[in-house]
C-alpha cells in the first residue's frame, strides 16, 4: 500500500483535497478530526487538556496556543500520542482492506516528522494574502488573529520545498480537482509496480 502524506497551511484547501481523494476511493486519515475527538468532552485527552488549560473550549485554547509556543508544545504533547495511536489503527485497517493507496491528512506532517511514514508528500498551497483572507472569512478572525495562526505553522515555502507535489488551490475548483486526480492516478500506478 502506498501512503500519501497530505498537508498544507491553514485555509489552503486540504479538506477539499482530502474529500476529492475520498471520492476517488482512497481511505483518508483525518488527523484534525481525530484531534477534535480526543479533546472533546469524554475524549481520551480531554481530562489532560482541561487540567492544563482549564477548559475544553477550542477557541479559548487556540487564543492561548497561537500566541504561546510553549503552550502549543504542551498541547501537542498531550494530543499527538492519541492521534498517533489512531493513525496506527487506521494503517492496519487500510492495509487489511487491500487499498492500493491511502492518505494521511495531517496539518503538522513535517513539523511532527510524520513524512517518514509516507511514500510521498503532497502540499496544498495558496498565496499568503489569499490564505489570510480565507482564514478571516472562515473563522471570523481579525487580520492579526489570522497572521498569528499562520505564523504558528511551518512557513508554506518550507512545506512546498519539502513536498513531492504541490497543489495550488488558488484557481478554479475544477483545476484543483484535475491536479489531484492526476496525482492520484500516478500514485496508483506507482503502487501497482
Amino acid at each position: 500500500m502506498r501512503i500519501i502524506g497530505l498537508t498544507g497551511g491553514i485555509a489552503c484547501g486540504k479538506t477539499t483535497a482530502a474529500a476529492t481523494l475520498r471520492a476517488l476511493g482512497a481511505p483518508v486519515f483525518d488527523a484534525d478530526a481525530v484531534s477534535r475527538a480526543v479533546t472533546a468532552e469524554g475524549g481520551a485527552a480531554a481530562a489532560d487538556v482541561a487540567a492544563r488549560f482549564g477548559t475544553l473550549d477550542r477557541k479559548k485554547i487556540a487564543a492561548v496556543v497561537f500566541h504561546d509556543r510553549a503552550a502549543l508544545t504542551e498541547l501537542n504533547a498531550i494530543v499527538h500520542p492519541r492521534v498517533n495511536a489512531a493513525l496506527d489503527e487506521f494503517l492496519r485497517e487500510a492495509g487489511a482492506s487491500g487499498a492500493p493507496v491511502c492518505v494521511l491528512d495531517i496539518p503538522l506532517l513535517f513539523e511532527c516528522g510524520m513524512e517518514k511514514r509516507c511514500d510521498e508528500t503532497w502540499v496544498v498551497s495558496v498565496p499568503q494574502q489569499e490564505q489570510i483572507a480565507r482564514v478571516i472569512a472562515r473563522d471570523s478572525a481579525t487580520r492579526e488573529q489570522a497572521l498569528a495562526r499562520i505564523a504558528a505553522q511551518m512557513p508554506m515555502e518550507e512545506k512546498r520545498r519539502r513536498a513531492d507535489a504541490v497543489i495550488d488551490t488558488s484557481g478554479p475548483m475544477e483545476e484543483t480537482q484535475k491536479r489531484i486526480i492526476a496525482l492520484y492516478r500516478q500514485a496508483r500506478e506507482r503502487a501497482d509496480r
